[in-house]
């Protein structure tokens, strides 16, 4: 017998210096101390885990461009920190 459930989300991460704000099911948006909008978190569950990917707006496509996929939140956060 298959069992066929729905991933659960997950908490929103902690990241010290940081906050999330839920934008959708799977995605929150990144917040630095300032205030500024630093991009954005999405979590997806796959075979190996849990995965969450940077992304950041692209203005000239008005879309999410993927910055990169990470097993962690913090890493996820450290890839929109250092490709600002």
């Amino acid at each position: 017998m298959v069992s066929m459930t729905t991933p659960v989300a997950p908490v929103a991460p902690v990241v010290r210096g940081f906050v999330f704000r839920p934008i959708s099911r799977q995605r929150w948006r990144v917040i630095d101390r300032r205030g500024r909008v630093i991009g954005h978190l999405r979590w997806e569950h796959c075979s190996e885990g849990l995965r969450f990917h940077a992304e950041r707006f692209d203005l000239v496509r008005a879309q999410l461009r993927p910055l990169g996929s990470f097993w962690t939140a913090r890493e996820a956060v450290d890839c929109l920190v250092y490709l600002r």
